[in-house]
């Protein structure tokens, strides 16, 4: 946590429109602190959807590599190809 994007509760409530301003124009998340402990994260839109589709990628391979120890069963490219889309696409309706 860079000491820079830490902001106290205080700077998101007396200025909300400007830190909104500089999380969308910067692109980096700002850690909100209440009595001196981090609480919440703000996050731009963009970095919010990358955040889940990583999550979401890192999920699938989770599930791949328990399916290949339990099942001993491999995929070829374009079957993971095509799971792989069909995980984002669920993952990006949410």
């Amino acid at each position: 946590m860079k000491a820079a994007n830490v902001r106290p509760i205080t700077d998101l409530k007396n200025h909300t429109r400007e830190l909104v301003r500089e999380i969308a124009d910067s692109g980096q998340s700002i850690v909100i602190t209440q009595n001196g402990r981090p609480t919440v994260v703000v996050m731009d839109v963009e970095q919010h959807d990358r955040l889940h589709d990583t999550l979401a990628m890192l999920k699938l391979l989770a599930q791949s590599q328990d399916s290949l120890v339990r099942t001993g069963r491999r995929f070829s490219t374009a079957e993971v190809r095509r799971r792989a889309k069909a995980a984002l696409a669920r993952a990006s309706n949410r």
